[in-house]
């Protein structure tokens, strides 16, 4: 799994499909017909020597609609194929583990979450600057514990994605996670 050819364009298009997949259409404005008010002919046609005029919502006007404003009606969500992203996801992990980046941890036990305790013992491990730590199941003492650590991520072998190995700079691994990982992903 760690040792497939690193295809930077794979992984360059995989990240951008996952961001714009998480991106939004939040930015929406009103055209002349959903603005309140403009029922009313402002002046007749003909006969004052101004310009005719329908509506005072008309874009000229202030108080008026927006032409080609944004409206939340955009998708930007893209796709692509499964065996491409799977294959970006391997480029990843491969780049990671060519660089010594990727290392694992047989067990974590602790009986109450404590943020201390996590923090020290992430210390002692060659973990660098930031840690992504990639579970089997849901663990929720570990994951408490690594909550409030500011450059530490939790995330489940199941969800592991391109962006987030490449925003971290070391990868752990649980023992199970990643046994499951050869299971999932090995098919």
């Amino acid at each position: 799994m760690f040792k497939v050819v690193v295809n930077d364009e794979l992984i360059r298009l995989s990240v951008i499909r996952q961001l714009a997949n998480r991106r939004q259409a939040n930015a929406h404005v009103k055209t002349r017909a959903e603005v309140r008010g403009g029922g009313k002919k402002p002046w007749r046609q003909k006969g004052t020597g101004r310009a005719r005029f329908g509506s005072s919502r008309n874009p000229v006007w202030r108080g008026g609609g927006v032409a080609f404003g944004p409206r939340n009606v955009r998708n930007f969500s893209l796709d692509m194929p499964k065996k491409a992203r799977r294959s970006a996801l391997f480029s990843c992990l491969s780049q990671k583990a060519a660089d010594n980046r990727i290392f694992a941890l047989d067990t974590y036990k602790a009986d109450t979450p404590k943020t201390g305790d996590f923090s020290a013992m992430v210390e002692k491990l060659p973990a660098g600057r930031s840690l992504l730590i990639v579970l089997d199941a849901k663990n929720e003492i570990l994951e408490k514990s690594a909550n409030n650590l500011p450059k530490v991520k939790t995330i489940l072998v199941d969800y592991l994605n391109p962006h987030d190995i490449l925003t971290y700079d070391n990868i752990m691994f649980m023992k199970p996670a990643l046994k499951k990982a050869e299971e999932i992903f090995l098919k």
